[in-house]
């Protein structure tokens, strides 16, 4: 799948390529080059910041792995990831480090998230009988990681204030709403994939009771100002970052882990994670830049709004597209059609709202798939390509409904 997808960037930016040149514009290729070699720079640029990162949070996570505290994690999650994945042994490692990641995705802790599910991703890569093939279990956390369920967007926020928004978290409960959306089309499009035993009675009255504790958080949440939930972001983000490395550090010594001595083992991981990360940030980066300067996006904008059109469809969600066609591909990109969009059309006109929407409600999966399989040699996907795009699809559809029912009279 992957293969096909690569050449697929490749020949599309090609075919738009030679359209414009035909069309009188000459310099799309040399467009295109530079954008190849600024790619390629972008790649080695990341793959230095997740350096750092990646070699903080593996000493940090060796440490918790001698103390025993990932295993007791998983102990404690096993009933639930036994039905989520079932080839996972009951108190495996992967289990402890899978709920790590999804509390720090939660909380939008990207630095943390991402070091922690390269960590996962490697414990499950251990269970896998197919070393260059996905497997079950680490398709399910993919597509879960993929689905970009986060209680606090502070991000998006932030974005609104700096381009002047009275009111920055305006957009908060649409996110909440179109990303659960998402987030529930990935878990279940896996589970009927993979026919996991997901529609008994048990299961469905812990999902019940779970949709409604994160109803309750979301009405409690809803109810703070703009400030309160920017302090309460800020304290909660930077006291579980602090918490689980005190939290590490403390139940290491209590079992006579010598701590600084792990995390010297663990933090040479992450040179060796890092330096197996690069090809494939190359790879698929370099193939979105030429797909970015070829124009091929914006015929396809160009595409939409005409068939909206012909259905007699109202347009306007259409200039918010663009962040969600940008996204699978590349966060930075997304970012940069977001706050475009807020500047030529307002920060809180119906496009502006519905692409913030959209930002936080969708992922950048092509990165998370090259980033995450790249770190354990898979190459074979499988279902997990379809199973992402269709979650961030639900994304996408429920953020333009969302928006039409608390904006449309913008």
């Amino acid at each position: 799948m992957l293969n096909r997808l690569w050449l697929g960037l490749f020949l599309s930016a090609a075919i738009a390529a030679c359209a414009r040149w035909l069309g009188g514009d000459p310099g799309v290729f040399a467009a295109i080059v530079a954008s190849l070699f600024a790619m390629a720079r972008l790649s080695v640029s990341v793959m230095v910041l997740l350096f750092g990162t990646l070699t903080l949070w593996l000493g940090l996570l060796a440490i918790a792995e001698r103390a025993q505290l990932v295993q007791a994690l998983a102990r404690a999650l096993a009933p639930l990831f036994a039905r989520l994945m079932p080839e996972v042994p009951a108190g495996h490692p992967a289990l402890g480090l899978i709920t790590l990641n999804m509390a720090a995705n939660m909380l939008g802790l990207d630095n943390a998230a991402t070091p922690i599910g390269l960590k996962a991703m490697r414990e499950l890569q251990s269970l896998n009988p197919s070393r260059d093939t996905a497997s079950n279990a680490q398709i399910m956390f993919l597509v879960l990681n993929a689905s970009s369920l986060t209680l606090l967007p502070v991000s998006i926020f932030m974005y609104r204030a700096q381009q002047g928004a009275p009111d920055p978290t305006l957009v908060f409960l649409p996110i909440l709403l179109a990303t659960s959306a998402s987030t529930l089309v990935g878990l279940f499009s896996v589970a009927l994939v993979q026919r996991l035993p997901l529609g008994d009675a048990r299961s469905l009255l812990g999902m019940a009771g779970g949709l409604l504790v994160y109803a309750l958080a979301l009405a409690g949440l809803a109810s703070l100002s703009a400030a309160a939930l920017a302090r309460l972001s800020d304290l909660a983000g930077n006291l579980l970052l602090f918490g689980v490395v005190v939290l590490f550090l403390l139940v290491g010594a209590w079992r006579k882990v010598p701590v600084y001595e792990a995390f010297i083992d663990g933090a040479r991981q992450g040179f060796d994670v890092a330096r197996d990360l690069l090809p494939y940030l190359v790879a698929m980066l370099c193939a979105v830049g030429a797909l970015r300067a070829s124009g091929a996006l914006d015929m396809l904008l160009h595409l939409l709004r005409w068939a909206a059109q012909a259905l007699g469809w109202d347009t306007r969600f259409v200039a918010a597209l663009p962040t969600a066609l940008v996204k699978p591909f590349s966060g930075s990109a997304a970012r940069a059609m977001l706050i475009e969009t807020m500047h030529h059309y307002g920060v809180d006109s119906f496009p502006a709202l519905t692409a913030a929407t959209m930002q936080g409600s969708t992922e950048t999966t092509f990165y998370v798939l090259a980033v995450y399989f790249g770190a354990v040699g898979v190459r074979r996907a499988r279902h997990a390509v379809a199973c992402a795009l269709l979650a961030d699809l639900a994304g996408v559809l429920a953020s333009i409904a969302v928006c039409y029912w608390f904006f449309g009279s913008r």
